[in-house]
């Protein structure tokens, strides 16, 4: 026994601060024996490196060179992603790819190398491979992105899991962004980060890791180019950054370097490099294209645990509609269940929710609901006894269905990984659409299970299906929540095929794009909590998951009246924009802060409003090119180092340039300009990048600026599109994409075209159509002529 663990679980017991404290106990200790017995212990382990060059074998985009000790397989993809893959792994089976993967590149060559070793030429890459082991990756013309070097593996003298670890180096000048959702980022500085999806249990800060949204994958960012590295294994493991030096030491650069751990699972790889838009635009091909939310969804969200009954959401919404600010979404926590099981509803708060939400929807709001995985293990529950029926819950490995610690009390956690249970689970969902709910938020789904002490997750022994493969907890962990999104969209594509699913989740894995998009999670309230949030977006982004946001004004506390507005103006420009606070934190209503909060917060709302046009061709390109909508400063020009090193402000889309302030009593701030000539889109100032701006920004608003020659689609004062056009540069030309949207639905709508061009003192706006050029159909407003 721990001493540790005992004084923890004797203080819960004598604390009286939760209810549910004893459970949490015993469910450790539980958790604890179920290992114990599951799980085998570790023994001597024997260290291996791959040895020298055997012989190789040509084959499809690549070949198999065959070690002493090792063999690994190399393949270049027609779209130019490269996969390896060591000990015979190949890229299926896999959660992060769709179907079978892209095809072979034919004209990707094995060919010997210097000193004994083989190299892989293909069109876009060059990946080298030495007789020992080390695997360079290489732009056409010779400059090295990443160099592998040999990997070593710890295998269990008796037999087992061997665990490994990838040692790799990068240029001096490479910046590291990505692995999932880092609070500390969007640049990931030197140090560790766990790939091991975690409820934190308490409101986080920029320190905190890892949180609940983890992924192998780095995209790193150099003079020489950008690449993306997938280490694709869903397995327990810690990934070590350290950035480089230029003129280091004796006037030698010191390259920067990056150390993968991991417990398990197999040793494999995608590499793609190229421009972050090319390199995005091949990780959507392979983990799938980013699922298409429905115009309500761009709009603005309320949200609150707490909200009690529906007398309380309709003086919300009241609130909302007399103070003429525009309102899309009202989301319903936990608290109207039906003392917290999941899919019920509390017929006392709640007697008349479908009639609720007929309401609100001819007001043009939707209902959201919470779902989250555990079920109340209870028999005569209906959950509960269908889910029995068809052998739904994660066992033991005695055959015994793993109980643990929910909101609604002993709960036991369906094995998202069995097509069964996902079919099962999808279908549930009816329940949901027939109480008038038009959206879902997952949540609890890392999956947690409340627990005195230790992780607060299932046991790493608990058996899953896997898809048919089988395994345990210690595989099926960290893809437990894409899982689950994936059994929650596909039952809703069933159960209501003519509209397009919406759901996020707070937990994920590579790949959730396919079916939705994420949140922050429980944010602290606070400065640094507010400049999390916006690391914690365009991180995320960078992974491929484009539609993302915050909690607005944090997830605990009171926020001031000056920070819960710059966190509201941040929130405008954000993909999900969403006020969201726990039980018992302070109100986040916009008028609650008082009058001078409430006309500039409603500023910000009619903008969002006024944007949502743009927003919906962002979305419709993030599924068509896996571009995100929020994007960092470098997006375009990732060569300037200035704007590799700034994490303050950000892209939307092309055309907007948006400075959020992240500082108490900032009046004004600093700006960061990529080249070219940008103007304020509220005085219409001018400025020319690249360098450092000083802009103003009033409590009433924060900069934005639009980029010269910007196409931008915006809501017209009749509610119409509306083509607005920033004046480009004199002997300059400008342009944008539109893809006008109905709001819902499957059809695929033309990307529209549309050029800038400066005539003397006017700008003439052309649309670009395959027979010519012709009119734009949307009136046009030009900005920027002074």
């Amino acid at each position: 026994m721990d001493g540790r663990d005992l004084v923890r679980s004797v203080s819960v017991v004598g604390s009286g601060r939760a209810a549910r404290g004893l459970r949490t106990v015993r469910a450790a200790w539980r958790r604890r024996r179920i290992d114990a017995a599951g799980l085998p212990r570790r023994g001597p382990e024997r260290a291996r490196v791959p040895g020298q060059v055997q012989g190789v074998e040509p084959g499809p985009g690549g070949g198999l060179i065959r070690f002493g000790r090792s063999e690994l397989r190399i393949v270049v993809a027609a779209n130019g992603a490269v996969f390896w893959g060591w000990d015979g792994a190949g890229p299926q089976p896999s959660y992060a790819l769709v179907g079978n993967g892209p095809e072979p590149d034919p004209r990707a060559v094995l060919e010997p190398d210097k000193e004994g070793g083989w190299r892989v030429v293909a069109e876009r890459v060059t990946v080298v491979v030495s007789r020992h082991g080390a695997v360079e990756v290489c732009t056409p013309g010779g400059v090295t992105l990443r160099r592998e070097l040999p990997p070593r593996w710890w295998e269990p003298v008796g037999g087992g899991v061997a665990r490994w670890m990838q040692r790799s180096e990068v240029p001096a000048d490479a910046r590291f962004f990505g692995l999932g959702g880092r609070a500390s980022g969007p640049r990931l500085r030197n140090g560790g980060y766990r790939l091991w999806n975690t409820d934190p249990g308490r409101a986080f800060g920029p320190g905190e890791d890892p949180l609940y949204l983890t992924m192998p994958v780095q995209l790193v960012v150099a003079d020489a180019g950008t690449h993306l590295m997938f280490h694709d294994t869903t397995w327990d493991g810690t990934v070590v950054l350290r950035e480089g030096e230029e003129g280091a030491g004796s006037g030698h650069d010191r390259a920067g370097s990056c150390e993968v751990r991991m417990d398990g699972g197999p040793l494999r790889c995608w590499v793609m490099v190229g421009t972050p838009a090319r390199v995005l635009l091949t990780w959507a091909a392979l983990t799938g294209a980013p699922a298409l939310p429905p115009a309500w969804a761009l709009g603005h969200h309320h949200a609150r645990w707490g909200f009690g009954s529906e007398q309380e959401v309709r003086r919300i919404v009241a609130g909302y509609q007399e103070r003429g600010l525009p309102l899309d979404a009202v989301h319903l926590d936990i608290d109207h269940y039906d003392d917290h099981r999941v899919f019920t509803v509390d017929q006392e708060r709640f007697p008349k929710l479908p009639v609720l939400a007929e309401e609100l929807r001819r007001d043009g709001i939707r209902l959201v609901s919470i779902v989250d995985p555990a079920v109340r293990a209870e028999p005569g529950g209906a959950v509960y006894e269908s889910g029995a029926a068809v052998d739904a819950f994660v066992r033991d490995g005695q055959g015994r269905a793993v109980e643990g610690v929910g909101w609604a009390g002993a709960s036991v956690f369906p094995d998202f990984t069995h097509a069964r249970v996902r079919a099962w689970w999808g279908g549930l969902y009816e329940e949901r659409l027939e109480q008038g709910f038009a959206g879902f938020w997952h949540d609890m789904n890392e999956p947690t299970s409340f627990s005195a002490f230790g992780e607060p997750t299932l046991p790493r022994s608990a058996r899953h299906d896997l898809d048919g493969r089988g395994g345990d907890h210690r595989q099926a962990h960290n893809v437990y929540a894409l899982c689950m999104a994936r059994a929650a969209y596909e039952g809703l594509r069933e159960l209501a095929p003519r509209e397009r699913p919406f759901l996020f989740s707070r937990s994920g894995w590579a790949g959730l794009q396919r079916y939705g998009g994420t949140w922050s999670g429980d944010v602290a309230t606070g400065w640094p909590g507010l400049r999390a949030s916006l690391s914690l977006v365009l991180g995320l982004g960078l992974c491929g998951v484009p539609y993302s946001g915050p909690d607005v004004g944090g997830f605990d506390g009171s926020p001031s009246p000056e920070l819960y507005l710059r966190w509201f103006q941040l929130g405008a420009y954000l993909p999900l924009f969403r006020t969201h606070a726990g039980l018992r934190a302070g109100r986040r209503e916009p008028w609650e802060f008082g009058t001078e909060v409430l006309e500039h917060a409603r500023g910000a709302l009619l903008e969002r409003r006024r944007l949502l046009p743009y927003f919906l061709t962002l979305a419709h390109l993030a599924r068509r090119t896996g571009a995100p909508y929020v994007r960092p400063l470098w997006w375009g020009a990732p060569e300037d180092r200035a704007l590799r090193d700034c994490e303050d402000a950000f892209l939307l889309g092309d055309g907007l340039l948006v400075a959020p302030v992240l500082d108490p009593g900032a009046e004004r701030r600093a700006v960061r300009l990529p080249r070219g000539r940008w103007y304020d889109t509220v005085t219409e100032e001018v400025y020319e990048g690249p360098g450092q701006v000083l802009l103003d920004a009033p409590l009433s608003r924060i900069p934005v600026l639009a980029r010269a020659g910007a196409v931008i689609p915006v809501r017209g004062a009749d509610g119409g599109l509306e083509l607005e056009v920033w004046a480009p540069a004199r002997g300059r030309t400008g342009g944008g994409l539109v893809v006008p949207d109905a709001g819902d639905g499957w059809e695929e709508p033309e990307i529209e075209r549309y050029v800038a061009r400066r005539q003397g003192g006017r700008v003439v706006v052309t649309r670009d159509r395959e027979d010519g050029v012709a009119e734009p159909p949307y009136p046009v407003r030009v900005r920027g002529l002074g």
